[in-house]
């Protein structure tokens, strides 16, 4: 038995848990399940683009012109739409001057510097 929780993600009881149910979605909307915690962070991430776009003084005009993109697809992109590709947020935050925050984004891996720490630690006993 699916719930529908927010405007696009569906979730299903399985063993307990709540699941992504993809069963009953057509193929094109599996893009849009998200758990609503990561939906809450890529609608954020959105915002903070927008920001960061009239902290430059920049128009949505004037970056559809830089990157390329239709008014439509950068408002989706300041919307944290789940559906549009990596490559157009990093081609915003690249027109932006912010692509380096981009690639540092994984480089930052606090969980798996603490996991092979563990490793390394249990290994010298």
């Amino acid at each position: 038995m699916g719930i529908k929780v927010g405007l696009y993600s569906h979730y299903r009881l399985n063993s307990g848990n709540i699941v992504p149910s993809v069963g009953d979605m057509a193929k094109r909307d599996l893009h849009n399940v998200l758990f609503p915690k990561q939906r809450k962070i890529l609608t954020h991430f959105g915002e903070d683009l927008l920001l960061a776009m009239k902290r430059r003084g920049f128009t949505k005009k004037l970056l559809c012109e830089r990157t390329g993109f239709d008014h439509k697809t950068v408002n989706k992109v300041f919307a944290g739409d789940p559906g549009v590709a990596i490559g157009t947020y990093l081609k915003v935050m690249a027109v932006l001057g912010m692509e380096s925050n981009f690639a540092e984004m994984a480089a930052h891996d606090e969980v798996g510097i603490k996991l092979q720490n563990i490793k390394l630690l249990e290994g010298s006993k």
